[in-house]
């Protein structure tokens, strides 16, 4: 069953990396200018993955460096495996969709669609980020429950 507590917990997780890969698609959509419109679609798409995938680890890594740190222990090895290890596993297959066709697909058509190239690009985003999160979020919740 969904609670708010569960909205405000996704949220929490996700709303730096959110952040940081908008702006990166924001700044790649620069590029439209230089290379052709499906050039663009996969490099805003490379761009936000770098800095979605980026935040995420760092933040991950931080909490159970923090956690450690509370209790006086290291952070092992074993730990950054695991922490990897449950990445992929929520993040694993709904980014290879999102990556080799959601995304693209809406960086490049959401502009042409909506006559507006800022506007499209906001909406594509949205447009796949709704796809992606609806994947990844029961992926989160599976090994919360597995933990």
């Amino acid at each position: 069953m969904l609670t708010k507590s569960n909205f405000k917990e996704w949220f929490n997780r996700y709303k730096y990396a959110e952040l940081a890969s908008t702006t990166a698609a924001l700044l790649t959509s620069f590029f439209s200018t230089i290379y052709s419109g499906l050039t663009t679609a996969y490099l805003i798409t490379f761009a936000e993955y770098l800095a979605f995938y980026g935040t995420i680890l760092v933040s991950s890594y931080r909490k159970i460096a923090q956690q450690n740190k509370l209790q006086n222990k290291t952070t092992t090895f074993g730990e950054m495996v695991s922490l990897v290890k449950n990445l992929v596993l929520e993040f694993g297959y709904p980014a290879f969709l999102d990556f080799l066709v959601v995304r693209p697909f809406c960086m490049y058509w959401m502009p042409i669609l909506c006559g507006n190239y800022f506007f499209g690009i906001i909406l594509g985003k949205i447009t796949a980020d709704t796809c992606f999160y609806f994947f990844t979020i029961i992926n989160y919740e599976i090994i919360k429950k597995r933990s």
